[in-house]
């Protein structure tokens, strides 16, 4: 299969008590060197609401939020994983899915494209 194909993939925090699902491709992935991203270190995805869909019980991950406050940083309070982060409102919100997460993805391999979020 190749990255540019969609399929339904399955991921986690470590523990297990955040779990979601998201429709995608593997292409297009990418890394930021803002404050945030830099210090979590993943490898991301952004994907539509509309193909992002979590599996655990509502309220099982811990929202952070910084500077200007426009995202949404979703962690398991458990084991501290950063599962995924989602900005925007109704329709538009867009979810950015850490592809570390994924069952079955080896985000090492992937092609990385890389962004310069520190400077917005």
């Amino acid at each position: 299969m190749s990255n540019e194909e969609t399929k339904k993939y399955t991921g986690s925090c470590h523990c297990g008590v955040v779990r979601f699902e998201a429709d995608m491709s593997l292409a297009d992935a990418g890394a930021c060197n803002c404050s945030f991203c830099r210090r979590v270190g993943w490898i991301v995805k952004m994907v539509p609401q509309s193909s992002f869909t979590l599996l655990s019980k509502q309220g099982a991950e811990t929202d952070y939020q910084f500077g200007k406050k426009t995202a949404h940083h979703t962690f398991c309070p458990t084991c501290g994983i950063h599962t995924h982060s989602s900005w925007g409102e109704g329709d538009a919100r867009k979810i950015i899915v850490n592809l570390r997460c994924f069952d079955g993805v080896d985000a090492d391999a992937l092609e990385v494209k890389h962004w310069d979020g520190a400077s917005l």
